[in-house]
């Protein structure tokens, strides 16, 4: 029986290992491309470089004129980190209020957000953008902030949360002669705080990753995000130096990847506390 369930694990790891080397290969792929010449990875079929080189980043960093790369990298740290914050402040205080507060049509409204839930983000997309352009708001950051401000799939998920959640604390505070405000801050988004992070995350990612809707309202270079921008270089003069390409690619991949790697430990842990709760 031990030499079966060894030879069954050995199975597993090997298939998880091939499993895992396909997935890779495209990002290894864009890695080492990226350290590539430019006939180099033209011609090359080899993963590995031959020879070493930064031109690619060299040349991208110092055109800033048709791939200013740092300031789509400034525009999209602008646009994620305020949609991130706006989106998680509104949520909060939105279920907050949904679940502790005696408000009137309260099982209407939550059958609303559930409505709007099941609604494609495609159908809004276009009402949006003539909305914004008849207001001459086109190549600013209003466009490409406001709509991220808030998000019914988090209210609903942080209200599930607190309906389920305990009220003694809260209580206790205002017998004490807390304010509602007080008890949100200083008791329930302590308490909240793991599906808070696990929002913030996914509103993140889905906000850097975002491309649909700033090509659509974004049209000057200057304003361009990093996946307007990466794409413009993509479908321009660049296409034809696969190096260049990865090199942008890769720096775009970057700020994600290591947001991803400080907080993976506390994502898990939050998902786990979410399940206890």
């Amino acid at each position: 029986m031990k030499v079966r369930k060894r030879i069954r694990r050995l199975i597993l790891v090997i298939a998880a290992t091939l499993i895992a080397y396909l997935f890779l290969v495209p990002l290894l792929f864009m890695v080492f491309t990226s350290f590539k010449g430019l006939s180099e990875s033209i011609s090359s079929s080899e993963l590995l470089p031959k020879m070493w080189t930064l031109e690619n980043y060299i040349s991208i960093l110092e055109n800033t004129t048709t791939s200013p790369i740092m300031r789509w990298l400034a525009n999209t740290i602008v646009v994620t980190v305020t949609g991130t914050v706006l989106v998680v402040a509104v949520d909060c205080f939105a279920a907050y209020a949904l679940a502790r507060l005696d408000l009137p049509f309260k099982k209407k409204v939550i059958v609303f957000l559930i409505w709007v839930m099941t609604i494609p983000g495609i159908v809004t997309t276009f009402p949006a953008f003539y909305l914004f352009r008849e207001l001459d708001l086109i190549n600013s950051f209003i466009p490409l902030i406001v709509p991220y401000s808030a998000n019914a799939t988090g209210v609903y998920l942080i209200y599930n949360f607190l309906v389920d959640f305990p009220v003694s604390l809260e209580e206790a505070a205002r017998i004490d002669g807390a304010g509602e405000f007080r008890i949100f801050w200083k008791i329930v988004c302590p308490c909240i705080k793991p599906v808070m992070l696990t929002l913030a995350f996914i509103t993140f990612l889905a906000i850097y990753n975002d491309f649909l809707w700033p090509s659509l309202v974004v049209s000057q270079n200057e304003m361009k995000t990093l996946t307007t921008g990466i794409a413009s270089l993509v479908l321009g003069s660049n296409f034809v130096n696969p190096g260049l390409m990865m090199a942008a690619t890769l720096i775009a991949v970057l700020p994600a990847l290591i947001l991803f790697m400080f907080l993976n430990k506390y994502l898990v842990r939050s998902d786990t506390n979410v399940g206890i709760k």
